[in-house]
């Protein structure tokens, strides 16, 4: 081989070099950290406001999380087990947003829907980690 093919080939190797190593990974699934939390109901029983509510894990209840900052699309969902408690598994250290629906108790002005979402952003920075949410309250009329 001459010089010039050399000097190619050691060009070529040296930018797929620099390619790979540049590779960074985005939050979402593939790794080896998690999220756990708990959904709390807060429920009023049916007259809201009232002096007397009970609190307890929300059982069923469906929870969302979206990966990275693009708020527009959901990464998976998850249910809560018969105490509240849920876990998103194999995550890439980055930014989550984890969030549930809980009803919308404005009378004056309500959403649409008659729902709210209840959110939380998470940041996983390191890698075979598991990050604790504080607990996300919904309410039950």
């Amino acid at each position: 081989m001459n010089s010039s093919n050399l000097k190619k080939i050691s060009s070529f190797l040296f930018l797929i070099t620099a390619l790979i190593t540049s590779c960074k990974k985005e939050a979402g699934e593939g790794g080896t950290s998690g999220i756990t939390g708990r959904i709390v109901e807060r429920n009023y029983g049916g007259s809201f406001p009232a002096p007397f509510y009970t609190d307890y894990g929300a059982q069923s209840e469906d929870v969302y999380i979206i990966y990275g900052t693009n708020d527009t699309l959901v990464g998976n969902r998850v249910r809560t087990s018969y105490n509240g408690e849920y876990e998103f598994k194999y995550l890439q250290k980055g930014s989550y947003t984890i969030f549930v629906y809980g009803e919308d108790t404005n009378f004056i002005a309500p959403s649409p829907s008659g729902k709210i979402v209840v959110k939380q952003v998470v940041e996983i920075k390191d890698k075979k980690s598991t990050v604790s949410v504080s607990d996300l309250m919904i309410i039950k009329l």
